[in-house]
């Protein structure tokens, strides 16, 4: 078993394993148990694992050639925190239709792989990638279908506190892949602070 990145309590105390109470075959594997209320409860050791993954696939490519999309308002602040401790792209709001797709927008953008903080609000974004043959790796709750994604983190992609853990993570083991922070450092910013607190 390898270490977690961050001490369980951590991980607990922000959600990060709370789901929805609707559930789908496609996050079912992710799925530990249904608490009495509904909520569905996610493996943690699993959520941690995925994650590590995510940030060695990523790390394969240059920041530059990511894309990360949020259009959930929740998310925005870890977004853009992760946008500026890694360099990687990001677009907070809307997505612009075409922006992958059509080199004739001003606003055009060329990607390698794309990275979607929930595949729900996100669908544009994913169908843009999926249509230019990009890879896409997601964040996904218990209720997000997965068939267009290439890789999936399971994890409550809804709550500000959990996407701001889960993004602080990610952009550390991110970082640790591409050389920049030792296996024992952390970037300066604090999990609050990708979490807008």
């Amino acid at each position: 078993m390898t270490e977690q990145s961050v001490a369980l309590d951590r991980y607990l105390k922000v959600g990060v394993h709370i789901g929805t109470k609707f559930r789908n075959k496609y996050m079912a594997p992710f799925i530990y148990k249904v608490r009495p209320d509904g909520l569905s409860v996610m493996n943690i050791q699993q959520i941690d694992e995925r994650i590590k993954l995510a940030a060695k696939f990523l790390a394969q490519y240059d920041s530059k050639d990511i894309l990360l999309v949020c259009r959930r308002e929740n998310g925005w602040t870890a977004t853009k925190m992760f946008s500026k401790v890694t360099g990687v792209r990001c677009i907070t709001g809307r997505y612009p239709p075409g922006l992958m797709t059509n080199p004739n927008l001003e606003s055009f953008v060329e990607a390698k792989i794309i990275f979607v903080v929930d595949p729900w609000p996100d669908k544009n974004a994913v169908l843009d990638a999926k249509k230019v043959g990009l890879p896409i790796i997601a964040l996904c709750d218990t209720n997000n279908e997965c068939n267009d994604l290439d890789f999936v983190v399971p994890c409550n992609n809804k709550g500000k506190k959990s996407l701001g853990m889960i993004l602080w993570v990610l952009a550390n083991e991110f970082l640790r892949q591409k050389g920049t922070l030792k296996a024992d450092q952390e970037i300066k910013e604090t999990s609050d602070e990708f979490a807008g607190e």
